[in-house]
């Protein structure tokens, strides 16, 4: 029973507190997002047409240069390469570990 009514109680806080809300998303002329109220801003629940759009998302570039692929590969590869080099290590035997305190009693 107690533990019903503290259920209840926390589930009770949890929808009792206050709704948070958002401010308007506006748009400049071009489809990009800004902030209501400044300049070059469109009227809220303004919206591009079909033909902005799709200029717009012509215009941004489908993924990274060439350049830029080949130093991300460069990156992974460092990374794999210093996964590769560490000493191995499974830590089932005693000598696999450094001294501890208490470990030359006597």
């Amino acid at each position: 029973m107690l533990r019903s009514i503290l259920v209840m109680a926390v589930t009770g806080a949890m929808f009792a507190g206050p709704v948070a809300l958002a401010a308007p998303t506006c748009l400049d002329s071009g489809g990009g997002t800004i902030r209501c109220g400044t300049s070059g801003a469109m009227p809220v629940g303004w919206t591009p047409s079909p033909e902005q759009v799709s200029d717009r998302e012509s215009a941004s570039s489908p993924g990274p240069s060439l350049s830029e692929a080949v130093a991300i590969i460069y990156v992974i590869g460092a990374i794999f390469a210093l996964v590769a080099l560490m000493p191995p290590f499974d830590g089932r035997n005693g000598g696999d570990w450094d001294e501890q305190e208490g470990d030359r009693r006597g």
